[in-house]
């Protein structure tokens, strides 16, 4: 399992995007994690699904309303990442309102949580494997911090613990 000091694993994660630019096209395009993420802090938070009671009520909308706080206390980028594909994570983010606060990416296969050690079988739930509920402080591809929760809870992956993090690391 990913472990603080480590370097996020080697892959890629999707993103929708909306709008056509800066050298990626309207729709699915793909992100290799260790570019993305080279000489930036970032922020991470993972969850078993989008549309999903806790995520869209109180994980997703807590990073929202705490980006630009994250942002002040010197964090680059803030990512969601589920195991979901590109499309279902670019409606969710409309729903969500995470336009220019918070990136949705997908993570369709379940590679990236595979990679992580930080998976979550639902399949007797009708869900097949999804990512477990975590945040991370990832700096230049490092992890920082690493917040996993015990299943079925929500009480250290959310923002308020990711900004108190990294203002301690800023």
């Amino acid at each position: 399992m990913l472990k603080v000091g480590d370097k996020l694993p080697a892959g890629s994660l999707q993103e929708f995007i909306e709008v056509e630019g800066n050298g990626c096209s309207v729709g699915p395009n793909s992100f290799d994690i260790e570019k993305a993420t080279a000489g930036k802090k970032i922020a991470i938070f993972a969850l078993p699904g989008a549309y999903t009671p806790t995520c869209s009520a109180k994980h997703v909308p807590g990073f929202v309303q705490k980006a630009d706080e994250l942002k002040a206390a010197g964090v680059d980028e803030i990512w969601c990442v589920s195991v979901n594909d590109a499309f279902v994570m670019g409606a969710w983010g409309r729903d969500q309102k995470t336009g220019g606060k918070v990136r949705m990416m997908a993570d369709g296969s379940a590679a990236f949580s595979q990679a992580t050690g930080l998976t979550l079988d639902l399949t007797a739930r009708g869900m097949g494997l999804r990512s477990n509920r975590y945040s991370m402080l990832v700096v230049n591809g490092v992890v920082k911090t690493l917040n996993v929760e015990a299943p079925g809870k929500f009480e250290v992956s959310d923002a308020d613990t990711m900004l108190k993090q990294a203002r301690e690391q800023a």
